[in-house]
């Protein structure tokens, strides 16, 4: 599982199976900068050579809200670079220590952070797109798909700031995060996923399902597929080929293609522009991989 996850993370930027530590990145512009009042939120930079503001996109690493870190398995930076367009990578504080909505919260307030940057690091805050693996995958989508979060009225400035993003390019996400509804998507083995109960600070998908109707607000919150309306930004969607069901195990149900599948399908119904690969089920027709999905989004006026 491990493996094809890697393969996954690769294949949205249509980039060589390496990872990130096999890789030549450059140097961040500016490193571990903090973005907020815990220790884990901090980002790096990398700032794109162009004329003008250039557009940015954002790495939010995987892990299941549980694990992770910014500088962990993702893509290479360089060929966005080379594109004018600058780069950032994000932590963000951890369950189940941190519970939802932290994780994805952290995400939001970052995007916030950088668009208040706009004018020392030269970002275009019309063009900043999200991508991400896994739990990552699942806050990018959320981010894309969910009303804006900027809070006019308030003290701080920086929230004050927009939320909203133009597009993004995610692999092997959760597109709900309900253990009821992905259970009837996937069977039972899904759930033996931690990802699941410590999302919400639990130990036990036991204790969960004993106390749903506690943490069922939360579920229907922070799973992307119920924010998706006609007028959202474009996604882009990789997934795995292993369509077999029901979900042999925790690994391959957390990763399941179906995730994807149902939110292409809805996005289908209403209108909304969904890319997805899913190798042998689904092939988009105007884009071969999301590496050209991303530099059409961000780089087109």
């Amino acid at each position: 599982m491990k493996i094809i996850l890697i393969a996954m993370i690769a294949a949205v930027f249509g980039f060589s199976l390496m990872r990130t530590s096999q890789l030549e990145q450059p140097s961040p512009t500016n490193e571990n900068v903090s973005y907020g009042p815990n220790e884990r939120n901090v980002l790096d930079f990398w700032k794109a050579k162009g004329v003008g503001p250039r557009p940015l996109l954002v790495y939010i690493h995987g892990g299941g809200w549980i694990t992770g870190d910014k500088s962990k398995k993702g893509p290479a930076i360089k060929p966005f670079l080379d594109k004018g367009i600058s780069f950032a990578a994000i932590n963000y504080r951890l369950a189940p220590e941190h519970p939802l909505p932290a994780p994805v919260h952290d995400a939001a307030r970052a995007i916030q952070f950088l668009r208040t940057k706009c004018n020392d690091w030269g970002i275009d805050t019309e063009k900043i797109a999200l991508t991400g693996p896994s739990a990552g995958a699942c806050t990018s989508m959320w981010l894309l798909l969910h009303n804006d979060l900027a809070d006019p009225k308030s003290n701080d400035p920086l929230l004050r700031k927009s939320t909203r993003v133009c597009a993004a390019a995610v692999s092997v996400g959760q597109t709900s995060i309900d253990p009821i509804v992905i259970e009837s998507w996937l069977g039972p083995k899904v759930l033996s996923h931690p990802m699941i109960p410590q999302a919400v600070g639990e130990k036990s998908i036991e204790q969960v399902i004993k106390k749903y109707d506690k943490y069922r607000e939360l579920f229907v919150e922070f799973s992307p597929i119920n924010h998706l309306d006609s007028n959202d930004p474009p996604l882009f969607m990789t997934c795995s080929a292993e369509m077999d069901l029901p979900s042999r195990d925790a690994g391959h149900g957390i990763h399941h293609p179906v995730f994807g599948i149902k939110l292409k399908a809805k996005s289908d119904k209403i209108g909304h522009e969904c890319h997805l690969i899913v190798p042998g089920y689904s092939k988009p027709k105007q884009y071969t991989e999301a590496s050209d999905f991303l530099f059409d989004k961000l780089l087109t006026k």
